[in-house]
């Protein structure tokens, strides 16, 4: 029943962007706080951003901060990532995912063994 599908992703260029979205159903979104991961191959799956459930409230990992924003348009059921200035240690395959528990927050990190819904994947590759 709780779907998370993710899109946006590709090839571009450092110092490009893209914007990924993040489709959801199944669930009330605007009660739960979403998170964007990804992971590099041979890497763990690392937090890169959340949001939680009205929008007042962002995350970030220290190596985006400044280049990635997260928002959300819950009347449209998604998430975004729009991420500028992408380096190629941005690469990876990102994912979304939601809290396990509705209408909770943590400071300052995303704690990734909270979150129990994940999509798919979409594919980044920052190259030249």
């Amino acid at each position: 029943q709780v779907q998370l599908v993710e899109s946006g992703g590709g090839l571009v260029q450092p110092g490009g962007s893209l914007r990924l979205s993040c489709e959801t159903s199944g669930f009330t979104l605007a009660y739960y706080t979403i998170g964007w991961f990804r992971q590099a191959p041979g890497k763990e799956r690392e937090g890169v951003s959340c949001i939680n459930g009205r929008g007042g409230f962002t995350n970030y990992a220290d190596s985006v901060k400044g280049r990635f924003t997260i928002s959300r348009d819950n009347a449209k059921n998604t998430v975004y990532l729009q991420m500028n200035d992408l380096k190629p240690e941005d690469t990876g395959v990102y994912y979304c995912a939601r809290d396990r528990v509705q209408l909770r927050w943590f400071q300052n990190h995303c704690p990734r063994n909270e979150y129990g819904y994940w999509g798919q994947g979409t594919q980044v590759t920052v190259s030249s």
